[in-house]
Protein backbone atom coordinates (compact mmCIF):
# COMPACT_ATOMS: atom_id res chain seq x y z
CA UNK A 1 0.00 0.00 0.00
CA UNK A 2 1.33 3.55 -0.71
CA UNK A 3 0.49 6.82 1.18
CA UNK A 4 1.04 10.41 0.62
CA UNK A 5 0.66 13.45 3.06
CA UNK A 6 -1.88 15.39 1.46
CA UNK A 7 -4.20 18.01 3.19
CA UNK A 8 -8.30 16.92 3.40
CA UNK A 9 -9.00 20.65 1.40
CA UNK A 10 -6.70 19.11 -1.23
CA UNK A 11 -8.17 15.48 -1.16
CA UNK A 12 -11.71 16.89 -1.63
CA UNK A 13 -10.69 19.09 -4.53
CA UNK A 14 -8.99 15.88 -6.19
CA UNK A 15 -10.27 13.14 -8.37
CA UNK A 16 -8.40 9.48 -8.17
CA UNK A 17 -8.87 6.90 -10.24
CA UNK A 18 -9.65 4.99 -8.38
CA UNK A 19 -10.59 7.21 -5.64
CA UNK A 20 -8.91 6.16 -2.17
CA UNK A 21 -9.56 6.75 1.35
CA UNK A 22 -8.21 9.63 3.28
CA UNK A 23 -6.81 8.71 6.81
CA UNK A 24 -5.19 11.42 8.86
CA UNK A 25 -3.50 13.20 6.35
CA UNK A 26 -2.70 10.28 4.49
CA UNK A 27 -3.50 8.49 1.01
CA UNK A 28 -5.16 4.78 1.31
CA UNK A 29 -5.29 3.11 -1.68
CA UNK A 30 -8.28 0.57 -2.38
CA UNK A 31 -8.74 -2.53 -4.06
CA UNK A 32 -11.08 -2.15 -6.95
CA UNK A 33 -11.10 -3.47 -10.09
CA UNK A 34 -11.50 -6.71 -10.56
CA UNK A 35 -15.08 -8.53 -12.19
CA UNK A 36 -16.21 -9.68 -8.89
CA UNK A 37 -16.23 -6.49 -7.06
CA UNK A 38 -17.71 -4.84 -9.73
CA UNK A 39 -20.63 -8.00 -10.18
CA UNK A 40 -21.51 -7.15 -5.92
CA UNK A 41 -21.51 -3.79 -6.62
CA UNK A 42 -23.86 -3.84 -9.43
CA UNK A 43 -25.75 -6.62 -7.28
CA UNK A 44 -26.62 -4.07 -4.88
CA UNK A 45 -26.89 -1.71 -6.82
CA UNK A 46 -29.96 -3.16 -9.12
CA UNK A 47 -31.03 -4.68 -6.06
CA UNK A 48 -32.18 -1.69 -4.34
CA UNK A 49 -32.87 0.19 -7.44
CA UNK A 50 -35.43 -2.32 -7.87
CA UNK A 51 -36.98 -1.81 -4.81
CA UNK A 52 -36.58 1.89 -4.55
CA UNK A 53 -40.27 3.00 -4.68
CA UNK A 54 -41.11 0.63 -1.84
CA UNK A 55 -38.63 1.42 0.43
CA UNK A 56 -37.64 4.99 -0.71
CA UNK A 57 -33.77 4.14 -0.47
CA UNK A 58 -31.20 3.99 -2.81
CA UNK A 59 -27.84 2.46 -3.35
CA UNK A 60 -24.61 5.05 -4.69
CA UNK A 61 -21.20 3.13 -5.47
CA UNK A 62 -18.16 4.36 -4.73
CA UNK A 63 -19.41 7.45 -2.18
CA UNK A 64 -16.83 9.01 -0.32
CA UNK A 65 -17.76 9.19 3.59
CA UNK A 66 -16.27 11.90 5.98
CA UNK A 67 -16.74 9.61 8.94
CA UNK A 68 -14.64 12.18 11.42
CA UNK A 69 -12.81 15.26 11.17
CA UNK A 70 -9.66 13.58 9.80
CA UNK A 71 -11.19 10.06 7.81
CA UNK A 72 -12.78 9.99 4.57
CA UNK A 73 -13.70 6.64 3.77
CA UNK A 74 -14.86 5.53 0.11
CA UNK A 75 -17.62 3.26 0.48
CA UNK A 76 -18.17 0.32 -1.87
CA UNK A 77 -21.71 0.79 -1.43
CA UNK A 78 -23.49 2.82 0.66
CA UNK A 79 -27.39 3.19 1.23
CA UNK A 80 -29.22 6.33 1.49
CA UNK A 81 -32.68 7.03 1.97
CA UNK A 82 -34.20 8.97 -1.07
CA UNK A 83 -35.24 12.02 1.31
CA UNK A 84 -31.55 12.22 2.26
CA UNK A 85 -30.57 16.21 1.66
CA UNK A 86 -27.80 16.18 -1.58
CA UNK A 87 -24.23 16.22 -0.37
CA UNK A 88 -21.06 15.70 -2.70
CA UNK A 89 -19.48 14.39 0.25
CA UNK A 90 -21.43 12.55 2.79
CA UNK A 91 -21.20 13.91 6.16
CA UNK A 92 -24.28 11.99 7.78
CA UNK A 93 -24.34 7.97 8.35
CA UNK A 94 -25.69 6.40 5.49
CA UNK A 95 -28.16 3.67 6.53
CA UNK A 96 -26.32 1.03 5.17
CA UNK A 97 -22.45 0.74 4.00
CA UNK A 98 -21.07 -2.26 1.99
CA UNK A 99 -17.72 -2.97 1.76
CA UNK A 100 -16.54 -5.65 -0.85
CA UNK A 101 -12.96 -7.92 0.08
CA UNK A 102 -10.82 -8.33 -2.46
CA UNK A 103 -7.95 -11.29 -2.37
CA UNK A 104 -5.46 -8.80 -1.38
CA UNK A 105 -7.13 -7.30 2.06
CA UNK A 106 -6.09 -7.98 5.01
CA UNK A 107 -8.44 -7.99 8.23
CA UNK A 108 -6.34 -5.47 10.46
CA UNK A 109 -6.92 -2.58 7.54
CA UNK A 110 -10.67 -3.74 7.64
CA UNK A 111 -11.48 -3.76 11.21
CA UNK A 112 -10.19 0.12 11.01
CA UNK A 113 -12.38 0.91 8.62
CA UNK A 114 -15.25 -0.75 10.11
CA UNK A 115 -14.58 1.06 13.46
CA UNK A 116 -14.36 3.99 11.54
CA UNK A 117 -18.13 3.52 10.21
CA UNK A 118 -19.60 2.04 13.66
CA UNK A 119 -18.21 5.43 15.56
CA UNK A 120 -19.69 7.71 12.89
CA UNK A 121 -23.07 5.99 13.59
CA UNK A 122 -23.50 3.87 10.51
CA UNK A 123 -26.58 1.49 11.42
CA UNK A 124 -25.92 -1.52 9.19
CA UNK A 125 -22.17 -2.50 8.04
CA UNK A 126 -22.15 -5.56 5.66
CA UNK A 127 -18.90 -7.12 4.41
CA UNK A 128 -18.91 -9.23 1.29
CA UNK A 129 -16.45 -11.76 0.26
CA UNK A 130 -16.60 -12.74 -2.83
CA UNK A 131 -13.62 -15.27 -3.21
CA UNK A 132 -15.21 -17.30 0.11
CA UNK A 133 -18.93 -16.35 -1.23
CA UNK A 134 -19.27 -14.86 2.58
CA UNK A 135 -21.23 -12.91 3.91
CA UNK A 136 -20.66 -10.69 7.08
CA UNK A 137 -22.99 -8.15 9.11
CA UNK A 138 -20.36 -6.23 10.92
CA UNK A 139 -23.14 -3.64 12.78
CA UNK A 140 -21.21 -4.69 16.16
CA UNK A 141 -17.71 -5.64 16.77
CA UNK A 142 -17.86 -9.12 15.34
CA UNK A 143 -18.27 -10.00 12.11
CA UNK A 144 -21.25 -12.20 12.10
CA UNK A 145 -22.14 -14.44 9.24
CA UNK A 146 -25.08 -13.76 7.53
CA UNK A 147 -27.36 -15.67 4.21
CA UNK A 148 -29.19 -12.78 3.99
CA UNK A 149 -28.90 -8.94 4.74
CA UNK A 150 -31.88 -7.01 7.43
CA UNK A 151 -32.28 -3.96 7.74
CA UNK A 152 -34.60 -2.43 10.23
CA UNK A 153 -36.28 0.37 9.02
CA UNK A 154 -37.64 0.28 7.04
CA UNK A 155 -38.29 -3.66 7.53
CA UNK A 156 -35.79 -5.32 4.75
CA UNK A 157 -34.60 -8.52 3.79
CA UNK A 158 -31.87 -8.98 0.70
CA UNK A 159 -31.36 -12.31 0.36
CA UNK A 160 -27.98 -13.13 -0.98
CA UNK A 161 -28.53 -16.34 -2.91
CA UNK A 162 -28.97 -14.55 -6.40
CA UNK A 163 -25.23 -12.61 -6.20
CA UNK A 164 -23.38 -15.92 -5.22
CA UNK A 165 -25.23 -17.25 -8.21
CA UNK A 166 -23.87 -14.82 -10.28
CA UNK A 167 -20.82 -14.80 -9.05
CA UNK A 168 -20.80 -18.62 -9.95
CA UNK A 169 -21.58 -18.29 -13.33
CA UNK A 170 -18.95 -15.87 -13.60
CA UNK A 171 -16.58 -18.51 -13.17
CA UNK A 172 -18.17 -21.50 -15.22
Amino acid sequence: MVTTQISLDQYLRTSYRPDCDYVAGELEERNVGEKDHSAVQAFFVKWFAAHEEELKLEAFPEIRIKVSAQHVRVADVAVLRVDEPYEAVLTRPPLVAIEILSPEDRMNRYGRRLQDYRQFGVPHIWVIDPQHRGAFDCSSEAWRPVDAFVITNPATTVSLESLWKKLESLHS
